[in-house]
Order: structure tokens, then sequence, then C-alpha cells
């Protein structure tokens, strides 16, 4: 088995769109910041568990100043979970597209998502316990760009190893998202550290898949 790490992109220079940055690197705006502050808060009470006040209060306004922004707190979870479908899809597809051998390639996808599980913990949290909260057409689209997703993990790992059929290698990516998004409860090692051994796990489960 071969693990390439060349062409990582190092830790720190990951720049993940986030409710907690701007789309331009700067200060975050008031959109972002709420969405920064709700994505915390549903992380850590559950979407129901949260109102509308409570959210305003972690941004410093007032609940119904809130609608200034989004029509709902079901809109802030759509946008929410819709934008983290579509950064992944987009960030996998740009990094199967990177020169590079089929090795690289598979290995850098893998820490891609791991580097994302890693910086944004409560987006993952959220995303697993309030994705049936969505409204149904909010799910629908982010279960569409899902599936996107996972056909990109597909191709990658089929272009690796080459005997692996497409049930196996869609089974194999599935059970590695699973490993990786365990992030928000395994904090027993600096990130970098943790990002590392995430990878090697990964990728020698993938490898072991055919």
């Amino acid at each position: 088995m071969k693990l390439a790490f060349a062409n990582f992109i190092p830790y720190s220079d990951i720049m993940i769109p986030s409710a907690a940055t701007s789309p331009g690197g700067g200060k975050p705006s008031r959109r972002d910041q709420i969405l920064a502050a709700a994505a915390e808060l549903f992380a850590q009470h559950g979407f129901r568990g949260v109102g509308i006040d409570d959210i305003g209060a972690a941004v410093g306004i007032t609940g119904p100043a809130l609608y200034r922004h989004f029509r709902s707190k079901d809109a802030m979870l759509g946008e929410m979970l819709t934008g983290i479908s579509e950064y992944l899809l987009a960030g996998g597809t740009e990094r199967v597209r990177r020169a590079g051998d089929v090795d690289t390639i598979l290995a850098g996808l893998v820490r891609f998502h791991v580097d994302f599980a890693l910086q944004q913990p409560a987006l993952i949290t959220v995303h697993e316990r309030s994705l049936a909260s969505l409204a149904d057409e909010d799910r629908r689209r982010v279960r569409r760009l899902q599936r996107q997703y996972v056909e990109v993990w597909v191709t990658a790992l089929r272009a690796a190893v080459p005997r692996l059929d497409e049930p196996h290698a869609r089974s194999a990516a599935h059970a590695v998202f699973g490993l990786i998004n365990s992030t928000p409860h395994n904090r027993h090692l600096p990130h970098e550290d943790l990002a590392e051994l995430l990878t090697r796990l990964a990728l020698g489960a993938l490898y072991a898949a055919k």
C-alpha cells in the first residue's frame, strides 16, 4: 500500500468557507456571524432546542433582528447544511482533477475531508443530528450533493484500486466518512497529529477494501 503525502496542503493553509469567515477571507459579515453562532448552538442543544432569541443573544442582537438576514431558523439550517455539502463537492472535485498519480490524488482527497472535519466539528454534529429537520427541498438538495460527493470518492478510489467494483468502493467511502466524521468526539491529540492519524487510518481502510 502506498500512502502519498507529497502533495498535501499544510493544515494551517486550508481555508474552509464557514460561518466564521467572510468569502473574501476578511472580517466575518453579520450573516456569517449568525450562522457561526447558530451552528455552535445547534450542535450543543439540538436544532429544536434553540430559539431565535438564543441565536440573537449569541451575536449581540435581538431575536427578531435576525429576520433581516434570514427568513427563519429553518432557512439558517438549510443554508448551513447546503453550504457545507456544496463546499465538499467543489473541493473534492477540484482535488481529483489535480495532476498527480492516483495514490497521491486519493490521499489528497482523504486529507481534504479530514481537514474539513477537524476545522468544523460543530457543522459535522449539526449535520449528523439535524439533517431530518431540514425543509423537504433543502434536504433533497443536500442528499443530491452528498451523492455526487460520494461518486467523486468512488472515482478516485477505483482509479487507485482498479480491481474494486463500484458497490465495494461506494461502501468503503461511506465507512471512511464515518471514521473521519467521528472527530467531534475525538480530541485526544493536537489537530495536526490527529489529521495525520485519521488520514493514515482512512487510507489503510480504503486500500484494504480490494
